[in-house]
């Protein structure tokens, strides 16, 4: 009797965190596919960038394909996220507060500084863009699209966010995201020098941007229990981005996230 009660509990122990570790592995495969957008995602790179062996990401990639959560692409052989996604997310149709709190800031921003804007939100491991504002000057720095996914620490959004986290915690993301940062040409140590720089200035600052000439700007904007969830960046050519304009505009940023952080939480309650 006392066996039977013994493995029981021992079965209702283990079960629970077997369900857990599917599930986790589940999402990493969607946060992958998720990065790929339209294009999809081959599966040779879904295994190198979660670490899973290829049997079991090919498990899990064709039950995702059977509850309609995943497609695969037969031209290309490739896979993406499926058309079910989206009308999941339609149950939540209202933007989040902080789009809302986000919006005068960044409308005032992109006024002031006149070139294009992003607002990027942390995702488990990864950065996704929410929002982009193009400004008045004629060259205009469109290297990421609403909606895009990368890798926290290949951006200066993503330098800014783990800027702002215990350095702990930073550094098991970091770590996390290794495999992944080959695609983007670079390493744990270049991220790492980048985040403890953030630290030293208060900002990150990336000095060659994803799109070649361009340099990018960020400030992380922290939830009312201090997490840093998002950051507003500004990306321009090399030449806009000077010694003197980079700190005029790291100052714009820094007083628009104070603002944002302000109105989230007069919203929380």
């Amino acid at each position: 009797m006392d066996k039977t009660n013994s493995a029981r509990s021992a079965g209702g122990t283990a079960e629970p965190r077997q369900g857990a570790q599917a599930i986790r592995r589940a999402l990493a495969v969607l946060r992958i596919l998720a990065a790929g957008r339209e294009d999809g995602v081959p599966l040779a790179e879904v295994v190198r960038a979660t670490g899973l062996t290829r049997p079991t990401v090919h498990r899990i990639v064709h039950v995702l394909i059977e509850e309609g959560i995943v497609e695969r692409y037969e031209r290309t052989g490739r896979y993406a996220i499926g058309n079910q996604v989206p009308e999941l997310a339609l149950a939540r149709p209202r933007p989040s507060r902080l789009l809302v709190a986000a919006n005068p800031s960044l409308r005032r921003a992109s006024t002031e500084i006149g070139d294009t804007l992003f607002l990027t939100v942390r995702t488990g491991n990864d950065t996704l863009c929410v929002d982009r504002r193009i400004g008045i000057y004629p060259i205009q720095v469109l290297s990421i699209e609403v909606g895009a996914r990368r890798p926290l620490g290949v951006s200066s959004a993503g330098v800014a966010i783990l800027a702002a986290m215990p350095a702990q915690d930073a550094r098991k993301i970091v770590a996390a995201n290794e495999k992944r940062f080959g695609a983007y040409r670079t390493d744990v140590a270049t991220v790492l020098g980048q985040i403890t720089a953030a630290r030293r200035l208060g900002y990150g600052i990336r000095e060659i941007g994803l799109v070649q000439g361009t340099k990018s700007i960020s400030t992380w904007i922290k939830t009312p229990d201090g997490q840093p969830a998002a950051a507003i960046t500004v990306s321009a050519v090399r030449t806009r981005l000077g010694p003197r304009r980079e700190q005029e505009v790291a100052e714009i940023l820094l007083r628009e996230a104070r603002i944002i952080e302000q109105a989230i939480r007069g919203n929380v309650g």
